[in-house]
């Protein structure tokens, strides 16, 4: 649970020397992510708690002198190409583009481009809510800035791999994908800041592991609900600057500001920025508890943060609910949670590093009682973020 898939990495390589004789290639790799706690934060300028998982998007890729991306997808089984000169926003909304905007992003930022023959492929699930596009926008960064010897800050690659997604695919997500993709350290989560950008490692306690559960369900409606919710946040910032300007975002309100406003405030806004407002401050508390070693305490805020999620959010779905609560009744488990945008995707779970085959077993097979899904369960470890392999 602790590896780089070298399967995934010979394969790669190996379909590069196929499609794109020559030179060999080098490997950029970037993980997937999972969010410990902290869900629909990032965009209120809050606190997450991400931890970079072992599924990656792998990268071989070569410069070419001629100023054209060429790439490949082991995954969709097609190449496409496109003179770098050429790239504009909007850019598109299929692998490519997740590409290509990289390209596009360091160029509007001055920074060196240069064609590239590229292979992609990946073993994070896509469409999962473990941000499998994020991966290939940090692999894609990686693997640019060692072509064109530009120093690699992860910093300043999240947010080219953020504008790419926010500008050229015309995704509007937070900053914390890219950053975790980007920053992780191994064996450590990562307390981000969204509105200062500034983190700190969170080692994870040897003696736990974090399950990530795939309900096998696709995020269908997240991308329509995903904006009504961001929508919602934003009136009632809105309503609570008309007398309170220094308010920006949903960071700067108190439960006691919230509480005030609600006369003022439609009730449906009112519950999601109650659940914004609350979850706000777990980061913080969960990487508390993990210092201190005090996994009970880190479950109650877990199984607190999935119940605001359900009931004020409103973004979880009976898939979710059962996974988790099954996760729960298993007596290795600390606490679980679904984790992402919602409607579908993972859940997560605490579990005693020492039980979990047992557990993954358990909740599985009460989970296809249920629902006929491919559902997965694998444990992992906080691993490190974008890198080369050398």
């Amino acid at each position: 649970m602790n590896h780089l898939n070298s399967e995934l990495v010979r394969r790669v390589s190996a379909r590069f020397a196929e499609s794109f004789p020559g030179e060999a290639p080098r490997v950029a790799v970037a993980p997937g992510r999972v969010n410990l706690i902290g869900e629909h934060t990032d965009y209120n300028d809050g606190f997450v708690l991400p931890m970079a998982i072992a599924r990656h998007v792998v990268v071989a890729f070569r410069p070419r002198s001629d100023g054209v991306l060429r790439a490949h997808s082991l995954a969709y089984g097609e190449t496409k190409q496109a003179a770098i000169s050429s790239l504009a926003v909007p850019g598109g909304h299929d692998w490519f583009a997740y590409v290509a905007g990289v390209v596009w992003a360091f160029a509007a930022e001055g920074l060196p481009v240069c064609g590239l023959d590229v292979v992609v492929d990946g073993d994070v699930p896509i469409g999962a809510g473990l941000s499998s596009s994020a991966a290939l926008e940090m692999a894609t960064a990686r693997a640019l800035s060692a072509a064109t010897d530009t120093p690699w800050d992860p910093v300043r690659m999240a947010k080219l791999g953020q504008a790419a997604e926010n500008r050229y695919v015309g995704m509007n997500c937070g900053i914390m994908d890219q950053f975790a993709s980007a920053a992780c350290e191994a064996g450590s989560a990562l307390l981000l800041d969204c509105r200062s950008l500034e983190t700190r490692a969170v080692p994870v306690p040897a003696a736990v592991a974090v399950v990530v559960m795939d309900t096998g369900v696709r995020r269908s409606l997240a991308a329509s609900a995903y904006n009504e919710r961001r929508a919602s946040c934003e009136r009632v910032v809105a309503e609570i600057a008309r007398t309170r300007p220094e308010v920006k975002a949903l960071r700067d309100v108190s439960p006691s500001d919230l509480e005030a406003a609600k006369p003022r405030l439609d009730e449906t806004d009112s519950k999601r920025a109650s659940h914004v407002v609350a979850e706000i401050t777990r980061p913080k508390a969960l990487a508390a508890a993990l210092a201190e070693g005090d996994l009970v305490q880190a479950g109650r805020l877990m199984k607190d943060s999935h119940v605001s999620l359900r009931d004020l959010y409103e973004v979880s779905c009976e898939e979710l609910d059962l996974i988790s609560s099954l996760a729960r009744r298993q007596p290795s488990c600390y606490g679980a949670r679904m984790t992402g945008a919602g409607f579908g995707g993972c859940g997560i779970a605490l579990v005693d590093a020492a039980d979990v085959e047992a557990f993954c077993e358990e909740v599985l097979f009460g989970y296809k009682a249920t629902f006929d899904q491919p559902a997965a369960l694998y444990a992992c470890r906080p691993m490190a973020g974008a890198h080369l392999l050398e």
